[in-house]
């Protein structure tokens, strides 16, 4: 009997189009078939011959069956490791109307800011609770993990303090993992990371730029860092506080004690543990660094009609702007995390946030009294929640194994010291459970004390969140009402399609994302013992084998978790391999001026040096020029960063005469992968010539953007890589000659990388191939439509695009004064986001439309790009004005179309539904357009008074 089909075929589900869909779509494009397409496409020299080696796909039921039989094989402990990691409740009302809701996870970046209000008040909200509760005037929208925020501060300091020296000193109480993500930080640059006890370090006799203090320390204690911050600030050097940020609702805040800067995780306020992340982190710091702080800032503005407004401010730092010399990367921010962080701290607001806090410090006190009663000597007397024990050597074995009879982890600090770290989730039974670990045969003490153990003279007395936002929605009613009005405000993929280009907005099927929410996944500590984790071990390695198989490469590194990261972390690779074989001198990067802004700001992250290589007319690599500059820099060669298909939207023919060319000059290949959506199955970066390339799970494999961030961007590397892939000081992983860790995790935001497992699992070798087909034809579908309209400015050879294209808008900006921004502004009234606006080329739009989206919905956009050309025609022939017109006038607010007073030269009417299906499902923008100068001049980051609103 032949096996059937099964009847309920996840791949029929992700991809959009049916069978009619594509005849039609083909038709239109005058090829026969699919294959006719690609043949026509995708460089035969590259094509893989044969199917990808994975399993047949999935049913999306089959899927979960089989995924929570690997859950069981997690074993979720009681974890009091600490180290930076907390368990915590989330609010199951922020759980299911936010972690859980497509209209939240499935947000783009919030570059279009009039459609972006709601997350972005959410992130104001974010902000605001972090400039509070560390006293410091300005925050960021949040990094990815504290060890990265802290790399991230010590090069701040080193650019803002160049005149105090090259070293930098780093308590040695830090937490391990950011210790090592700043040395590896460090390194390029041959900045000393001097690592030591504070109390014995004096920064007269060794200058530092700048110091860093964890507060309180990794095992607990808590230091008075004021006559140290004084010491360092005497002698010309900054300070980083890295804070618990929860321990701020008790503690002087890093601001009141001097520090000028302070970074932290907020996983505590309500973020699962995840095994490690996805965790948003903080960033706060004083004004005069606001320029060069890393990371996106949401700023207040106002908008066409004088209303405040929110958006992204100063992102004239960012590094699709300023490539290499870039003070912040788009791609490293947690927004939905921080935007969960936000939302806890509103439903509990101040009270609500100290009463847990006096809860854990309570428990702890507690704790500490039991452990005094049993004979146990404490190493600190003042602590916060984390409560370290000393222990003979000999009896530490027979605590820690009565600990795993009763499914508890300590921490092992050395060979006679415990900690113990409690959380919110922490009661006054598992105090009891712990005591009994220590306790061996004897009786558990009394431990009921209300005792507090924090140091007298660094209990906070200012105040904190005061503003209404987190005094207001403390019941759950008015907490759903709060978070379902910002949803409203916000256009995400459950509205309409997101066409951008280079940034691939998908499907985030339902299915796939389910598990990451499952306590099996959700709540295990990064650092468990390997024992507890197997089920996150077979993840990971079939996530692995998956990937290698993918991409051709047989080394894989699940850690950096973004695609910068990724991008960093790759280069890191190639660095240690030059230095490995004695040739640690080659520094020069070549980087194609079509290549993403990420390239430059990453290479320049390793201190390479940046030689631009020109693009021909057709948007190709120009070959000649690319020899003549590694012959040029042979001596000095370290690495091309190209982009494959390019970011042009093509397969470039000469990729494998392009990698032959820096191989033969002594450089290494390193491909972004952000355009894998245009490879998978039909070619591989293995098999054509590059050594590493990076992938974003966050757009070819299906992670959501999340409002921008999480993401997840593992390195795939060849044979000779593999053994530099980044390894971690707490948890084993990595190659044996591995480059320090790049992310806090050891497998960075391990709860993602369901996800993409998931994904890949239901799609199958078939199904995957069958994508890729599909995204091509969908974007070569949108490119023929609109060519007429606005030229499609790069094609290959064959006449068609990879899985994206670029629309010319530069002649209607000469004929009708119509700008890129008023044609992304307009196509908010026919409910779409834009597409990538002026990147890689300005005066273009950038449109990728994925596979997901089902032909109808193509021919909406396509209509409504179409109806934006004949509007502007209208100003070429002097129909409209070239001042006044509906395109300038964009987008229209209901409050705009509805006053009393119509003073437009266009009728209300066309200004609100532009085409008949409008009526349908009308997304009104928030706000009218940004001014983007005022908000940059004003800078205000923080909530403002409520009165502001009104």
């Amino acid at each position: 009997m032949q096996p059937t089909r099964h009847p309920d075929r996840f791949v029929d589900r992700h991809i959009g189009p049916d069978s009619r869909d594509i005849e039609e779509m083909l038709t239109v494009l005058g090829v026969r078939n699919l294959d006719e397409l690609i043949d026509r496409t995708v460089p035969a020299s590259i094509r893989l011959q044969r199917a990808l080696d994975l399993p047949p796909g999935r049913s999306e039921f089959g899927l979960l069956r089989e995924v929570s039989e690997i859950a069981a094989k997690n074993q979720i402990f009681r974890s009091y490791i600490g180290m930076g990691y907390s368990d915590t409740v989330t609010p199951p009302v922020i759980q299911r109307n936010i972690l859980e809701n497509p209209g939240w996870y499935t947000q783009y970046t919030p570059y279009q800011p009039e459609i972006s209000q709601g997350r972005l008040e959410a992130l104001l909200n974010f902000q605001t609770m972090v400039e509070d509760l560390t006293a410091l005037p300005v925050a960021n929208a949040s990094l990815l993990d504290e060890a990265t925020a802290a790399a991230e501060a010590m090069t701040m300091l080193h650019n803002v303090a160049p005149g105090a020296g090259n070293a930098f000193f780093v308590a040695q109480d830090c937490h391990p993992q950011t210790i090592e993500v700043v040395r590896t930080r460090a390194a390029p640059f041959g900045i000393q990371v001097i690592v030591g006890d504070p109390a014995a370090f004096d920064p007269v006799k060794q200058k530092v730029f700048g110091a860093l203090l964890q507060y309180p320390t990794t095992h607990g204690g808590i230091r008075d860092p004021r006559p140290f911050i004084e010491k360092v600030h005497e002698n010309g050097g900054l300070v980083v506080i890295a804070a618990d940020i929860l321990s701020l609702t008790l503690l002087m805040p890093p601001g009141e004690l001097g520090a000028d800067c302070a970074v932290g995780s907020t996983q505590r306020f309500g973020v699962p543990l995840g095994y490690g992340g996805p965790h948003a982190a903080y960033f706060a710091t004083k004004d005069e660094y606001v320029r060069h702080m890393p990371g996106r800032i949401i700023g207040v503005s106002v908008d066409a009609q004088g209303h405040t407004a929110l958006r992204m401010a100063l992102q004239t730092r960012e590094q699709h702007i300023r490539r290499e010399k870039a003070t912040s990367n788009i791609c490293t921010a947690q927004a939905l995390l921080a935007i969960i962080s936000a939302m806890y701290a509103v439903y509990h607001g101040p009270k609500g946030l100290k009463a847990i806090a006096q809860h854990v410090h309570g428990l702890a006190a507690q704790l500490a009294l039991g452990l005094s009663r049993l004979g146990f000597r404490l190493r600190h007397e003042e602590f916060f929640d984390t409560v370290a024990v000393e222990v003979d050597a000999a009896r530490l074995g027979t605590i820690f194994a009565a600990a795993e009879a009763s499914r508890i982890n300590f921490r092992r600090i050395d060979g006679r010291t415990i900690g113990v770290a409690l959380d919110e989730t922490t009661t006054p039974d598992d105090v009891r459970d712990i005591l009994a670990a220590f306790a061996g045969a004897r009786t558990v003490p009394d431990a009921d004390a209300e005792e507090v153990r924090l140091p007298r003279a660094l209990l906070r007395q200012s105040a904190y969140l005061g503003h209404p936002v987190f005094n207001t929605h403390h019941s759950e009613t008015e907490m759903l009402r709060y978070m379902r009005l910002l949803e409203s405000r916000d256009l995400s993929l459950t509205r309409s399609m997101i066409p951008l280009g280079s940034c691939t907005m998908k499907l985030n099927a339902t299915a796939e994302m389910l598990p990451i929410t499952w306590p099996a996944f959700s709540r295990l500590h990064p650092f468990a013992p390997r024992t507890q984790t197997a089920g996150y071990a077979q993840i990971f390695q079939e996530l692995e084998a998956m990937l290698s198989e993918i991409t051709g490469f047989p080394g894989v590194s699940l850690q950096p978790n973004s695609g910068a990261q990724g991008e960093y972390a790759g280069l890191q690779v190639i660095k240690a391999h030059h230095e490995a074989r004695g040739e640690g001198h080659r520094n020069v990067c070549l980087i194609p001026q079509s290549a993403h802004g990420t390239n430059p700001a990453s290479a320049a992250m390793v201190n390479y040096r940046i030689v631009v290589v020109k693009t021909d007319e057709n948007g190709n690599v120009d070959v000649g020029d690319l020899e003549a500059k590694a012959a040029q820099n042979a001596k000095s060669l370290a690495a091309l960063m190209i982009t494959y298909p390019s970011t042009h939207g093509v397969f470039e023919e000469e990729i494998r005469r392009i990698c032959d060319v820096v191989h033969r000059y002594g450089g290494q290949v390193y491909l972004d992968g952000a355009n894998m959506n245009a490879q998978v199955g039909l070619c591989r970066p293995g098999d054509f010539g590059p050594d590493v390339c990076h992938l974003n799970l966050h757009k070819t494999f299906c992670i959501p953007h999340g409002g921008g961030g999480p993401g997840m961007g593992p390195i795939c590397v060849a044979r000779h890589l593999a053994p530099y892939l980044p390894g971690h000081p707490v948890v084993r992983t990595g190659g044996e000659k591995a480059i320090g860790p790049v992310s806090a995790a050891p497998w960075g935001s391990a709860s993602i990388l369901l996800i993409s497992w998931a994904y890949i699992k239901m799609m199958g070798a078939q199904g995957l191939t069958q994508a890729t087909k599909v995204a091509i034809l969908n974007a070569n579908y949108v490119a023929r439509r609109l060519d007429e309209h606005f030229p499609v400015l790069y094609k290959g050879k064959s006449g068609f695009v990879a899985h994206e294209c670029i629309v010319d808008l530069r002649k209607v900006k000469r004929d009708a004064g119509v700008e890129v921004d008023d044609v992304a502004k307009r196509l908010m009234d026919y409910g779409f986001h834009a597409p990538t606006t002026s990147f890689p080329v300005i005066g273009t739009l950038m449109i990728e439309p994925t596979e997901s989206e089902p032909k109808a919905e193509l021919d909406r956009f396509c209509e409504a790009m179409i109806g934006i050309r004949r509007e502007i025609r209208e100003i070429e022939s002097g129909k409209a004005s070239r001042e006044q017109n509906v395109l300038k006038g964009a987008p229209h607010t209901a409050e705009v179309l509805t006053a009393d007073v119509w003073d437009r030269p266009y009728s209300r009417q066309h200004a609100a539904y532009p085409a008949n299906w409008v009526r349908e499902h009308k997304f009104w923008p928030a706000v009218g357009r940004l001014n983007n100068v005022y908000g940059d001049k004003n800078l205000l980051c923080s909530c403002p008074p409520l009165e502001a609103y009104r």
